[in-house]
This record gives C-alpha cells, structure tokens and sequence, in this order.
C-alpha cells in the first residue's frame, strides 16, 4: 500500500464519517438554536432543558436515517474490502 492509497482510504473514511453524521448533527443544532431562543424569550435558564429534547429528536433522526447511514457505511466496507482483494 502506497501513501497515496492510504491517504484515499483516510479521505473515503472521513467524508463516509461526515455524511453518515450529517442528519443528527443537523437536527441538533437546529433543536438547540429553538431551544435557546425559547430560553432567551422566556428567561427560563433550566440546563436540562436543552438535553431530553436534543437527545429525543437525534433518536428519532437516527431512526429515520438508519438506511442512509447503513448506505454510505456499507458502499465504503465495500470499497475498502475490493481494495484488500485486489491487493491494492
């Protein structure tokens, strides 16, 4: 294996990482911007506040995007795998 092979398998792994993350992290800075904002307008400085609606809304993210992030996962297993049997 080359270094220009490993650093393609390095590239593949973090762009796989970033679009397989994107919808969670998405929806959690959205659930967190409302929820300051709600907190901003109401006075309302509870810190538990911000956790069980982020936590909730990633769970259901997480479920709805289960094929899409299986999809990316799996399409880069399957690149790194015919990579070892082609010996790079």
């Amino acid at each position: 294996m080359s270094e220009v092979d490993a650093i393609d398998l390095v590239q593949s792994a973090i762009f796989t990482v970033l679009i397989a993350s994107a919808p969670a992290v998405g929806i959690a800075m959205a659930v967190g911007i409302a929820i300051a904002l709600l907190q901003a307008l109401t006075q309302v400085q509870e810190m538990t506040l911000t956790f069980i609606p982020k936590i909730v809304a990633i769970l259901v993210v997480a479920a709805l995007s289960a094929t899409f992030m299986g999809a990316h996962i799996f399409a880069l297993t399957e690149t790194v795998y015919g990579r070892i049997a082609n010996g790079f």
